[in-house]
């Protein structure tokens, strides 16, 4: 069976999304995911696939949504429930990932191994809030710190958390 790893940004005050879209443009932060998620499965709900409203190339692209004639990009596939969606993704690659929206990713975490978290240095307010996850017991890195610079408006530090075991 595949590991599964959560990936998302987030503000300090823990808000993912505002208006339906992800509140910043960090181009360096972007690049994390896309170095971690290429050639894995990634998981999201419907409103984080309405985010792009595309297929993330190199990728098995799984959209959790119970509207059975919820449009998709091709090669997109659609799916009732994370359980179903995580047995879908098995054996594509050796991780899977969940990518949002805040409740795939609390669904997710009890199960999850690894988790990908970058912290935006900025609170917002939105409409998407993930729940603050407890990492006590796990083993975290840092993976990068940003500053503010011409093509990033806010500083983030990205994390990689490990369950312990």
């Amino acid at each position: 069976m595949s590991s599964i790893a959560l990936i998302y940004a987030r503000s300090r005050n823990h808000y993912i999304g505002a208006a339906g879209r992800v509140p910043w443009s960090l181009p360096d932060e972007y690049d994390i995911f896309e170095r971690e998620t290429l050639g894995h499965a990634v998981i999201m709900g419907r409103r984080t696939y309405d985010d792009h409203q595309c297929a993330f190339p190199n990728r098995l692209n799984i959209v959790v949504t119970r509207n059975s004639n919820y449009p998709l990009a091709e090669g997109v596939k659609r799916i009732q429930s994370l359980s179903a969606a995580i047995a879908l993704a098995d054996g594509y690659s050796s991780t899977t990932f969940v990518i949002g929206g805040p409740g795939l990713l609390e669904e997710a975490f009890p199960i999850s191994d690894r988790v990908f978290e970058t912290i935006v240095d900025t609170d917002i307010y939105g409409d998407a809030r993930l729940a603050a996850f407890n990492f006590d017991g796990w083993q975290t890195k840092v993976t990068q710190r940003h500053p503010v610079d011409a093509k990033h408006a806010q500083a983030f530090t990205a994390y990689v958390h490990s369950r312990a075991g």
